[in-house]
């Protein structure tokens, strides 16, 4: 999936993706956003992201 469909999915920016791929930080609501469009349970946060 490229960024520019992520980011359609998940209602939000592909500037937004970019951040988040180069490593700064967002919001709870935002991860979860992504989970969601790439089709993961909220549970499988830990598969996404780095925390």
């Amino acid at each position: 999936m490229s960024k520019a469909e992520l980011a359609r999915k998940a209602k939000i920016s592909p500037v937004t993706i970019s951040r988040i791929e180069s490593g700064s930080p967002c919001r709870m609501e935002t991860k979860r956003k992504i989970l969601l469009a790439l089709g993961y349970n909220l549970s499988d946060k830990n598969k996404i992201f780095d925390e």
